[in-house]
């Protein structure tokens, strides 16, 4: 049975909630990413932070990046994986939070990121079309 831990990107680099927008996008594009983990100074999850909330609630909202903290952007809403979770869990977690990126953690933490474009090496092409529906209602 495939499992969390069998997909991910191991390790994941994470923004510190202390840090401004404009250092999440900075960080975005250098590593080429849509998403970074918000990690506390504990090295704890504490939120998702994406390209589209630099742009919706930063930007669009007139804020200035350089003032605006990634704590700000996150929704609350703590979501991932555990890494020993089955495919079908992170499948199942994904399509409920309509969300097509997800952390995993392994004893509370943060240890590699699965995304979509992980499953497709993993899924049949009907149960990845299924999926890729699934997460993009909205």
């Amino acid at each position: 049975m495939t499992i969390a831990r069998d997909i991910m990107h191991a390790g994941a680099t994470c923004v510190g909630i202390d840090q401004t927008a404009a250092e999440a996008a900075r960080m975005m594009a250098d590593l080429d990413v849509g998403s970074l983990p918000i990690c506390g100074n504990d090295d704890k999850l504490k939120g998702m932070v994406t390209d589209r909330d630099l742009v919706l609630k930063v930007m669009a909202a007139g804020k200035n990046p350089a003032e605006c903290s990634v704590s700000e952007l996150s929704n609350g809403q703590l979501v991932y994986a555990k890494a020993d979770d089955t495919v079908d869990t992170v499948i199942s977690t994904l399509t409920a939070h309509q969300i097509r990126r997800l952390p995993i953690i392994d004893e509370g933490t943060l240890v590699g990121m699965i995304a979509i474009s992980d499953l497709a090496r993993h899924l049949d092409d009907r149960r990845l079309g299924e999926l890729v529906e699934a997460v993009s209602q909205n």
